[in-house]
């Protein structure tokens, strides 16, 4: 198979499909990769390094599209890249389509084979291609946070930790999964006084067990969000339904009762936010102000930290894309009910249950149907 990745062109996205190292395990199994010069630079690898490795270095970013049979990225595709799309392309990346209609209408189109990162699911339940990206947004909550909670930011002029004779600041986290156990880990680790909210008691059993008892949790209701958020110096909006639009747990309304400089992280923005007063933001402007409270909702979070998250990301979803590779997606997916479970859209059909269930219109076709 002829494997492509190219440059992302997201604002500030830093991170690259492939490094030098999977480039050599597609190559050693027989295949043939074809990346855009300068796709990895940002990431800290160079083109000598994936000519090395036994890649085809191309001039332009079109001629990757149109050559390869799997396109290997780490963000969705921007408008500018759909004419890009070929029938039968196997595009293997994070799509986050719930909130990006135009998006999946464009894949639909295209007759694209898309396979998404964040809905590829294991036997256990886990989200292996999420998981890695989903740690390290969660630490990255706390980090930026944390800078925003300063005045000269529009905060409140918090310290985390405190110091002796002061309080330490009070960090809600909506959601205790993976996003939510890294942010608390983090917040811990700084000093501050972290409450947990989720729906589901055996995750906040676990979630204590894991802390020592030192993270308050908490069911997540309206009204138990409510209070925590009103006392929150920092709150983290950890909500995830994988290929499915998130719920708004954080309502506008909350936002007149919270302290002023107050911080909101919506690390769920990529799929709609969980927060009714959310909209996506950039690295380059990263936050707005409402109500007097901080928001914060890079929709590329970890693109900030480019080369940590790409090799977390890298180390995560090679072994799928081998297989993809080696076997084509049909046969990949009859083989593999996790790579089945990241197929979004396939033959211009929606394949992901979750995905159509956010649009009235949209039918769900089961992929092993169609193969």
């Amino acid at each position: 198979m002829r494997i492509g990745c190219v440059r992302e062109i997201k604002n500030n996205e830093f991170r690259v499909g492939l490094t030098p190292d999977n480039v050599k395990s597609y190559v050693a199994a027989g295949h043939e990769v074809l990346i855009e010069r300068g796709a990895g630079v940002g990431s800290g690898f160079t083109d000598v390094e994936y000519i090395a490795a036994g890649a085809h270095m191309i001039d332009k970013a079109a001629d990757v599209w149109s050559s390869c049979d799997m396109m290997v990225k780490v963000k969705e595709p921007l408008p500018c890249e759909y004419p890009l799309f070929h029938d039968g392309l196997v595009l293997y990346t994070y799509l986050h389509l719930a909130a990006d209609r135009e998006q999946m209408d464009a894949l639909l189109a295209g007759n694209v084979k898309s396979v998404a990162y964040e809905t590829l699911t294991e036997s256990d339940g886990s989200l292996p291609l999420l998981a890695p990206m989903s740690q390290i947004a969660g630490r990255l909550s706390i980090q930026e946070g944390a800078k925003y909670l300063e005045k000269t930011y529009g905060g409140e002029g918090v310290l985390l930790a405190g110091v002796p004779g002061t309080p330490r600041a009070n960090v809600v986290i909506i959601g205790g999964g993976t996003v939510g156990a890294n942010a608390a880990k983090i917040a811990m680790g700084m000093g501050a006084h972290v409450t947990v909210l989720d729906i589901s008691l055996k995750r906040l059993e676990t979630l204590d067990i894991m802390f020592g008892g030192r993270v308050q949790t908490l069911v997540s209701t309206d009204s138990n969000i409510e209070r925590a958020v009103i006392d929150a110096d920092l709150v983290i909006g950890a909500v995830l339904i994988p290929g499915g639009s998130t719920p708004k747990l954080f309502k506008r309304a909350y936002l007149k009762e919270m302290r002023p400089g107050a911080v909101f992280v919506d690390v769920a923005i990529d799929q709609g936010g969980c927060g009714e007063s959310s909209h996506v933001t950039t690295h380059d402007e990263p936050i707005f102000i409402e109500d007097g409270v901080v928001h914060y909702c890079v929709g590329n979070m970890p693109g900030a930290v480019a080369r940590t998250s790409t090799i977390a990301l890298t180390n995560a979803t090679l072994a799928y894309g081998l297989q993809i590779a080696a076997n084509g997606l049909e046969q990949a997916v009859k083989d593999s009910p996790a790579i089945a479970s990241g197929v979004n859209t396939y033959g211009g059909r929606v394949t992901c249950k979750n995905l159509a269930d956010s649009f009235d219109d949209v039918d769900y076709t089961d992929i092993l149907t169609l193969v």
